[in-house]
């Protein structure tokens, strides 16, 4: 039983920055791939950052230049550091890790409970 616990959320002012953690327990085993989702009122979920076990790493094009995710292999922890916050970036931040099974297209996802980041002055 994996279990995905997200901290560091919170309430900054436009312009600040906060670094969301996220700590996998309960699995014997590592991830192909860990990762940030969002999600805002009004608009569906969306892949923020992820990262693979070999370092690749994939941005949403609205956080480039803003956000950088980093990993911790054998501790199983993402973290996503979030500079030049802005309004839009307001929502419920998810902690995602996803293993490949051996067949093409198998994965297997894990959520965690979800974070707030509110950007407001």
């Amino acid at each position: 039983q994996v279990q995905l616990v997200e901290s560091g959320g919170g309430l900054v002012q436009p312009g600040g920055s906060l670094r969301l953690s996220c700590a996998a327990s309960g699995s014997s085993s590592s991830f192909n791939g860990m990762g940030w989702y969002r999600r805002d009122p009004g608009k569906q979920r969306e892949l923020v950052a992820s990262i693979t076990s070999r370092g690749t790493t994939t941005y949403a094009d609205s956080v480039l230049g803003r956000f950088t995710i980093s990993r911790d292999n054998a501790k199983n922890t993402v973290y996503l550091q979030m500079n030049s916050l802005n309004p839009e970036d307001t929502a419920v931040y998810y902690c995602n890790a996803y293993s490949l099974g051996i067949r093409l297209g198998e994965r297997r996802d894990y959520w965690g409970q979800g974070t707030q980041v509110t950007v407001s002055s």
